[in-house]
């Protein structure tokens, strides 16, 4: 068992670092970089054995097309290389993923693109594949957005290839078994499994939702050496209807704080989850919780 970091965009805001819509978390990056080592060493002192590189909002949706046109390799480098940095400061041995995130917007499905999406997504595994020990494309809302990482690898060749990949897919908080897509959850897994992921996951959704994906994801990686897991967000339930996730700062739920967090991915491990850790609001106070948790078992 292996938990993850917890949400950087507010643990960044957190700290006190550079923070605004639309640049989200990518600001630190472009202001003030330091914050971002902070932040990652935060969660590394938590017991965060694995930390995921700040490029998430290295995308046009959050820096515009102009600015990720002349800056977004860089930026997504740029997180690769703070990421190591926090690592080695930290001596520990933890394992440093690459963010893939959704190209257009989270949640936002319908406005893939896939003849833009070569041109954002090449340059963050160009950038990041120097500095990472494998890829999580995560906050996937449609199973077209896991096939176009796994084109985006293969394209690249190397090692950017040969890194294990981690697909993590975010769900419909008022349907069961559902991607924000719509589409099943049994059927996303299998894609995964086909496209070679080593791990599947479930993230930025409540907590409960993931509960219910992963023991239908459980029935496909059964037996098999799929890894599966999931990181929750702390934020009220979104719905479709409610506009873009990016538009401000979502509400956070006042029942998701570590004891209880820690009461809900126990149930995930008994399902078989061997990654757990936090998503957007999740604090280090949750991820040394869940450290707990996975040394206790």
């Amino acid at each position: 068992m292996r938990v993850l970091d917890g949400g950087m965009g507010r643990e960044l805001l957190r700290i006190g670092a550079p923070f605004r819509q639309p640049e989200w978390s990518a600001l630190a990056l472009i202001e003030g970089p330091d914050w971002v080592v902070r932040a990652h060493r935060n969660f590394i002192d938590a017991g965060a054995q694995i930390i995921t590189t700040n490029s998430y909002a290295v995308v046009p949706f959050h820096l515009g097309e102009e600015q990720f046109a002349r800056e977004g390799h860089r930026l997504a480098e740029l997180s690769g290389r703070l990421a190591r940095r926090a690592v080695t400061e930290s001596a520990l041995d933890v394992m440093v993923v690459g963010s893939l995130p959704p190209l257009f917007g989270s949640y936002e499905p319908d406005r893939f693109d896939a003849d833009a999406a070569a041109r954002i997504i090449d340059p963050l595994v160009e950038g990041l594949t120097p500095h990472v020990d494998g890829w999580l494309a995560e906050t996937l809302s449609s199973i077209v957005e896991a096939t176009t990482v796994r084109a985006a690898l293969d394209r690249a060749g190397g090692r950017a290839c040969e890194l294990p990949l981690w697909i993590s897919y975010t769900l419909d908080d008022a349907a069961t078994g559902l991607l924000r897509s719509g589409e099943r959850v049994t059927d996303a897994t299998n894609v995964a499994v086909e496209l070679g992921a080593s791990a599947v996951l479930f993230n930025c959704s409540q907590a409960e939702a993931i509960s219910v994906a992963l023991e239908l994801a459980a029935e496909i990686t059964r037996g098999t050496s799929v890894e599966t897991g999931g990181y929750a967000n702390r934020f009220v339930a979104h719905h479709a209807d409610a506009g873009s996730a990016n538009t401000g700062l979502s509400a956070i739920r006042a029942d998701l704080d570590p004891d209880d967090y820690a009461v809900i991915v126990e149930g995930w491990l008994r399902s078989g989850a061997t990654i757990v850790g936090g998503c957007c609001g999740m604090e280090p106070t949750h991820i040394d919780r869940l450290a707990a948790l996975t040394r206790g078992r």
